[in-house]
């Protein structure tokens, strides 16, 4: 699935509104329509035309299959119902006697898929920390197929140096998948550093609004996408067309809104860097971060997403996040609103191979006047630590 010629030279923003989305040819409406059917009529026997049954293609699924790709710079893009459902799919390239060589810092779903079921088919996962291409590199086997990484990752905001860890992907003949849904295709563009397949939940930043699941993958690699659709297809892990709508009018502002995320979690970051409660923070755009350089070189911001830990431990961790009024007490990310959760409580309830502190605090910054988020939690570290 190419780019369509006439956008492969646009900016970001006019790809993310126009790639895939042309006003419909028989009524001129300018919002890429709903194909709200499981099946389509075949005109003739024995004809190739290009969608039969909704499960193995759709042409709103195709649009923003399009876009999707045009934005990480791939060859083909794949919509999932989730993306839990886009990892399954990379994972069932691999046959029993596999190793996986994984982020010990990554999402506690991710983490239950790799040790709770694919383990049971044969599939073998070390875990290290990515942040050390030398541990990385070390971890290597002769059956290692997949290496999986995280950068950001979640929920400790470290950051990868993705083109070395393609480089020693590549050395062992391993594919390199990069779940790239911290960042987005905005922030950072892995297939140009690389990797082999980009992952996302496009929940998250490219639905943007908390009203739709989905998950997505990208490549650059023809034949590894032909791979990957029979698998998708084979499985049944496809997004319905109402869905698929949501995300794709969720893409055409995601520039706009990550602009918006990133200042803001900016600005909450030096704020919580400075208050006294606080222990450390987590992100990447603070000069005292480790991967702070590497970011700055890799990232074009530093992402919506922060952590930290607090001085009066759990307790008033949980104070915490009971107190705040603009800030939502909920699991996922990437919405216009803001978000706060315990990571040890919520998101990666599942487990993790990374020692995630119990009192770690995550935000997901929204896209709110900063000044009242800093209020907000101004007033409630107050409430916590009284």
């Amino acid at each position: 699935m190419a780019q369509t010629p006439e956008w492969q030279e646009a900016g970001f923003t006019t790809r993310a509104i126009h790639v895939g989305q042309a006003p419909d040819p028989q009524t001129g409406a300018v919002a890429f329509p709903i194909y709200q059917t499981s099946t389509f009529a075949q005109f003739e026997v024995g004809s190739t035309q290009p969608y039969d049954y909704a499960r193995s293609g759709n042409p709103t699924r195709t649009a923003l299959e399009q876009v999707l790709a045009s934005l990480d710079g791939g060859c083909d893009a794949l919509a999932f119902a989730s993306g839990l459902a886009a990892e399954t799919a990379v994972l069932h390239l691999l046959a029993p006697g596999a190793h996986v060589v994984a982020s010990d810092d990554v999402y506690g779903g991710t983490h239950r898929l790799l040790t709770k079921v694919f383990a049971h088919h044969g599939i073998e996962t070390t875990f290290v920390d990515v942040t050390d291409t030398g541990a990385l590199a070390a971890a290597m086997r002769p059956t290692t197929k997949l290496v999986w990484i995280e950068s950001p990752t979640n929920p400790m905001l470290r950051v990868a140096d993705i083109a070395a860890i393609a480089t020693v992907s590549k050395q062992h003949d391993a594919l390199l998948v990069v779940d790239n849904t911290f960042a987005s295709p905005y922030l950072v563009q892995p297939l140009a550093l690389g990797a082999d397949i980009v992952s996302y939940s496009t929940t998250k930043y490219h639905g943007g609004h908390s009203d739709v699941i989905g998950g997505a993958l990208v490549t650059n690699n023809p034949e590894l996408a032909q791979r990957l659709r029979f698998i998708e297809n084979a499985v049944g892990s496809v997004p319905a067309p109402w869905d698929v709508f949501l995300i794709m009018r969720g893409v055409k502002t995601l520039a706009l809104r990550m602009q918006a995320h990133c200042r803001n979690a900016q600005a909450l970051a030096e704020f919580l860097a400075t208050h006294p409660a606080v222990a450390h923070v987590y992100y990447p755009g603070l000069p005292q971060h480790p991967q702070y350089e590497l970011a700055q070189r890799q990232m074009r911001m530093s992402g919506g997403m922060l952590s930290f830990t607090l001085k009066g431990g759990v307790y008033v961790a949980h104070r915490l996040v009971e107190a705040t009024k603009i800030f939502t007490y909920a699991v996922s990310l990437g919405g216009v609103e803001s978000l706060i959760e315990i990571p040890r409580i919520l998101t990666h309830a599942a487990g993790s191979a990374h020692d995630i502190p119990a009192d770690l605090v995550r935000i997901s910054a929204g896209i709110e006047d900063v000044a009242d988020l800093i209020a907000d939690l101004q007033q409630a570290l107050a409430q916590a630590t009284r």
